[in-house]
């Protein structure tokens, strides 16, 4: 299969990147604003809210690969792009396991580490998948968190009781903000969320340019 001259990346990503920034924005304004927690929750972590760019991440995978499969840069196999991009989401929840094993309390500073170093190990893994995929989504991946660590850095600062600056435990060891930011924010946004949205954005961009392959291309 001849592969067609690709896009820059910027422009590639450019339009999902606005989009989740857009996103990461609205659900700032709704948090301090005490909108419905269903849409806007405050709690450790999220709590799941539907609003939350989170869930771009499948949306916008799908949307990358759909893309590039159609313009002649589809996995040389799909199987082993889709074995490696399981290998890759199993990784952390495998060491999230094996420290649950070994006694290790869930939210503690070396449980974090391991988290910090199985995202890493998944993250080389879902690049190797399919490059082509894996280095948009990373791109895509770095525009959508280097904005909430800055939000987290601002909201950690201003003590201003949303879910960017609540620690994700009430047992977490009290730090100052700084280094607070740099174990919550910073360090886990720029790495386990980075694996997150090559992993399962990987996912579901295999299944579109599955998809996307099969159908006919539109002839001039």
């Amino acid at each position: 299969m001849s592969e067609e001259r690709s896009a820059p990346l910027g422009k590639v990503i450019l339009v999902p990147a606005v989009i989740t920034l857009a996103v990461t924005l609205l659900r700032l304004i709704g948090e301090l604003q005490g909108w419905s927690p269903t849409f806007f929750s405050r709690a450790p972590g999220g709590g799941g809210s539907l609003v939350g760019i989170s869930w771009l991440v499948p949306v916008f995978g799908a949307w990358f690969g759909w893309a590039l499969a159609r313009a002649g840069q589809a996995p040389a196999s799909t199987g082993r792009a889709l074995g490696l991009t399981f290998l890759a989401i199993a990784v952390v929840p495998a060491v999230g396991f094996a420290a649950r094993a070994l006694g290790l309390e869930e939210m503690s500073l070396t449980t974090l580490g391991l988290y910090v170093l199985a995202s890493i190990a998944g993250l080389i893994v879902g690049l190797r998948a399919w490059p082509a995929l894996g280095r948009t989504l990373l791109a895509y991946a770095f525009a959508a968190r280097v904005p909430v660590a800055i939000v987290m850095l601002a909201a950690i600062f201003g003590d201003w009781g949303t879910h960017y600056d609540v620690p994700p435990d009430p047992q977490f060891p009290a730090m100052a903000p700084l280094a607070k930011w740099l174990t919550i924010g910073l360090l886990p946004q720029m790495t386990i969320w980075i694996w997150f949205t090559v992993a399962l954005g990987g996912l579901f961009g295999i299944a579109a340019a599955a998809i996307a392959s099969r159908r006919p291309k539109a002839t001039a």
